[in-house]
């Protein structure tokens, strides 16, 4: 069974394939992106629950970069106890903990003004962003920079840089959101750049795994394809990235046919044509799926979301499924 057999990725091994994927909370409701005790509560559970690498929500590298304005924050030296505090907890738990470095871009519900690649807003709900000028983007890239530092500094194991969904990297990858005649439009490899100058400030200061989420179809004529994300793949290898986390859509406002499973195509191909490691997600929730995916080597890890707010011991029940057993933590012997 592969579901339950550990796998090493750099300098970190994870004792099973399950991961919790990034998913927001929007449980800061001072709106200083600190930790709370919702975090501790609700990420220390899937730690005990077994789950083998927990990634918590996209964490915002600027205050102008938050989904919402009650998201997690890493823009400042403040932010570090709590993340520290949380690391220690699911430790604790024998879990590995992730944390996704993320903006919003033109998604942004900040109070103030918000930027994107291009001044296109999302939808009429939205604000209209400002096209960021050159100084913004190498302030922007600084951000990350400093996230990645912060996160060291909290003892995280992995870092993901949210490149998906519609948020501000995606946005300059795709032709439908970037509209720039500078050396950051234009060609793939130009709006490509700044996601390039993103994985390469962090790399100064990050020396762990390091996953990259991408939206691998826009569903969305002129948008980017699962084609122009193997080419994608291939230069984020060339980076050094360890893992390819492969999502879709959320650019632009699109009908999206979900099933269980609906993209691991996705994730299959990149690594069938770049032999990276990936990460399958989406509508994942039994037991007997996830280990086909990982058998028959479609991806190597699988991120579990909506199945995980459920279930926190969801792994507990997949093991009982496929007749595995798994240890308990020592309080829950008698239990499970």
């Amino acid at each position: 069974m592969q579901l339950f057999s550990p796998i090493t990725i750099k300098n970190m091994t994870l004792k099973n394939r399950i991961v919790m994927s990034p998913m927001c909370m929007y449980s800061c409701l001072d709106e200083s992106g600190k930790v709370n005790s919702w975090h501790k509560t609700h990420y220390a559970s899937r730690a005990v629950g077994q789950v083998g690498l927990i990634i918590i929500e996209a964490t915002a590298v600027t205050p102008q970069g938050r989904i919402s304005v009650h998201d997690l924050g890493i823009w400042s030296d403040e932010h570090v106890e709590g993340l520290r505090e949380l690391v220690q907890l699911v430790h604790e738990q024998d879990a590995k903990i992730g944390i996704q470095l993320a903006h919003a871009g033109r998604k942004s519900a900040d109070h103030g003004e918000i930027i994107a690649p291009s001044a296109l807003r999302f939808n009429d709900s939205y604000k209209m962003p400002r096209a960021m000028t050159a100084e913004q983007i190498r302030e922007t890239i600084e951000a990350f920079r400093q996230g990645a530092r912060r996160a060291a500094e909290a003892g995280f194991d992995v870092i993901e840089i949210h490149a998906a969904h519609g948020y501000l990297i995606n946005q300059f990858l795709s032709p439908l959101t970037n509209h720039r005649e500078d050396e950051y439009g234009g060609s793939l490899e130009g709006r490509f750049r700044f996601l390039r100058e993103v994985i390469e400030a962090v790399q100064e200061v990050w020396q762990g795994p390091l996953f990259v989420r991408v939206s691998a179809n826009e569903y969305a004529d002129g948008g980017l394809t699962i084609e122009d994300h193997v080419t994608i793949a291939r230069m984020l290898q060339e980076l050094g990235v360890d893992l390819i986390d492969v999502s879709s859509g959320g650019l632009v406002p699109a009908p999206i046919d979900a099933y269980p499973g609906y993209q691991v195509p996705l994730a299959e191909r990149i690594k069938q044509e770049t032999g990276m490691l990936t990460g399958a997600v989406g509508l994942i929730t039994a037991p007997e799926q996830a280990e086909e995916i990982l058998s028959n080597g479609r991806a190597d890890l699988v991120f579990l979301g909506r199945e995980l707010l459920r279930d926190p011991y969801w792994p507990r029940r997949a093991a009982a499924q496929l007749g595995i057993k798994i240890a308990p933590p020592v309080p829950y012997e008698r239990g499970w």
